[in-house]
């Protein structure tokens, strides 16, 4: 059987949520805002397919760069790059 090479591929246990958090998210996360400057950690929610990026950067902490649209631009350190990634608030937490 060929091998899937899908934007969710080898996320079984990254992307699953425990059984108390299944369901649908907070509308409070999907309003929330952040100012340029701020850092924020990515911990992306797997019941949002839209605006969700790419797993590798799941965990990782970024710094607001921009907006497009209701997304934000983040600018994440990936080990001597800087990478920009593009993910909606609900795929977002800001750093205390």
């Amino acid at each position: 059987m060929p091998k899937s090479h899908g934007f969710r591929k080898n996320t079984r246990d990254k992307l699953k949520k425990s059984v108390r958090e299944r369901g649908i998210s907070p509308v409070v996360r999907a309003i929330q805002d952040f100012a340029v400057g701020e850092k924020v950690h990515i911990i992306i929610d797997p019941s949002i397919h839209k605006g969700m990026p790419h797993p590798k950067f799941h965990g990782r902490t970024g710094t607001v760069v921009g907006r497009r649209g209701r997304a934000y631009v983040l600018e994440v350190p990936d080990q001597s790059a800087k990478k920009l990634v593009i993910a909606l608030p609900e795929h977002l937490v800001a750093q205390k």
